[in-house]
């Protein structure tokens, strides 16, 4: 749940974003300068990688080991469309900018290639400015993210543990009595998503909850003949409604306490950051319970004594966020003034990526070739002042692992029903997930 996981929206959105005033050092989006800033830049002309369509996508960590070598810990790279932008690869230099807020802003209105951005460019809707904390800077920020956090720390954890066994419960009895699932679709991502609704206030399970975590799936990872630009519409509607529910009822979840909050957050302030809550915890959440349970029924570490229970899971998952995190790279950060990173010359404006699974291996901290699964000082929840707020990786972690101990112990002879190496990730460098999980097991009767 956090800032560095959740794309702004997939609301139609113009391709130069709404002006705003800067430091005189900083050349606001679609000026002269900014254009000028960014139009000569030899490293982007010679020797940049495109980030799409490419080979890697089933393997990324040959992507980053190559980059790495060509180019060291900051990379040139293209983004859809040609765009040029800075991929950080090394956990130093991505520590570097991920907390220095001042240096390497939030605010995407400061990129200076808004005149060459498409009205209908594919990763608008993570880039586009919106007015949520995701985009917020300084005490704006500190602001919007406070009540964030100060409503998701009273969240109850073990009535979270139970809810959430419950709606695996309910999941896994559509399935249990076939011997055979796909459980992105029919677990992971449903249950993620009626968790995270449930902590904002909507009970799980009924048609206007299920009407709400279609809509959100769609929003955020529309399959072909969905219609993404009006279930996001959707999705703010159904969101606004339930503030207005909650202004006249309150509850005990996060709706309610963001509402009564002494820093007295506009209606539609809620909306949009709610909105950010929720589709943080869907996908990445997802995705990690999905990865997790891959290593689990893979690796034989795993595999010999996945039946041990927690211990073997909470390894997993530790794992996962280390070798396969959920969320690769993130765009991004917005440089406030010409500076130097890795020893690359960044222009005012330019756009930094956050590699996040590249800092994760990079060699410089693993010198071994191998990656420190025991410990968390993993980059997966980004770092400094837009990571995730301190509550939500424990919930995620809450909801991941009642989602693997669950399925575990209803269906104890879980295995895979295609070979390990058969699996095939979704084709995006952007999030780190399968594009399905069939198993099969013992058929069970009530």
């Amino acid at each position: 749940m956090t800032d560095a996981h959740a794309p702004s929206s997939h609301a139609p959105a113009a391709n130069t974003p709404p002006a705003q005033t800067f430091p005189a050092d900083d050349p606001s989006p679609g000026s002269p300068s900014a254009h000028a800033a960014a139009a000569g830049c030899p490293a982007h002309q010679s020797s940049a990688i495109e980030l799409s369509g490419l080979e890697y996508q089933q393997s990324p960590s040959d992507l980053y080991r190559s980059l790495r070598k060509d180019h060291g810990a900051v990379a040139p790279v293209l983004l859809e469309g040609g765009i040029p932008a800075w991929l950080v690869l090394g956990y130093p230099e991505l520590k570097a900018v991920t907390d220095n807020d001042a240096l390497f802003a939030r605010d995407s209105r400061r990129w200076n290639q808004w005149p060459h951005i498409p009205a209908d460019w594919a990763l608008l809707p993570f880039v586009g400015y919106q007015p949520s904390v995701l985009f917020a800077e300084g005490a704006e920020h500190q602001r919007r993210a406070g009540v964030i956090t100060n409503a998701l720390q009273q969240v109850d954890q073990f009535e979270l543990s139970q809810e959430c066994r419950d709606i695996a419960g309910t999941l896994i009895d559509t399935f249990a009595g076939g011997g055979g699932a796909e459980l992105m679709t029919e677990y992971t991502h449903p249950l993620a998503m009626r968790a995270a609704v449930h902590m904002c206030g909507m009970p799980s399970g009924t048609a206007d909850t299920d009407q709400l975590v279609e809509d959100l799936r769609i929003s955020l990872d529309a399959a072909e003949g969905d219609d993404p630009a009006s279930a996001y519409v959707r999705v703010g509607e159904r969101v606004h409604r339930l503030v207005q529910e909650k202004k006249e009822q309150p509850g005990d979840d996060v709706t309610s306490r963001m509402l009564a909050h002494p820093a007295g957050l506009r209606d539609e302030e809620i909306v949009q950051d709610l909105i950010s809550v929720i589709a943080a915890a869907q996908q990445p959440t997802a995705n990690w319970i999905c990865n997790s349970l891959r290593l689990l029924l893979t690796d034989e570490r795993f595999a010999l004594n996945v039946s041990g229970g927690r211990l073997s899971v909470d390894q997993a998952l530790n794992e996962v966020l280390w070798r396969d995190t959920p969320t690769q790279n993130f765009i991004g950060r917005w440089a406030t003034r010409d500076t130097t990173l890795g020893g690359r010359q960044i222009r005012s404006g330019d756009c930094v990526v956050l590699g996040l699974a590249a800092a994760n291996s990079d060699p410089e901290i693993w010198p071994e070739g191998h990656v420190g699964a025991e410990n968390a000082a993993h980059l997966s929840f980004s770092s400094g002042e837009h990571r995730c707020p301190y509550p939500a990786p424990l919930l995620a972690d809450l909801i991941a692992r009642t989602a693997l101990e669950t399925l575990l112990e209803r269906l104890p002879d879980l295995m895979l029903s295609v070979p390990g190496d058969q699996l095939t990730w979704r084709d995006s460098i952007w999030m780190r997930g399968l594009s399905a999980m069939p198993v099969q097991f013992t058929p069970m009767t009530r």
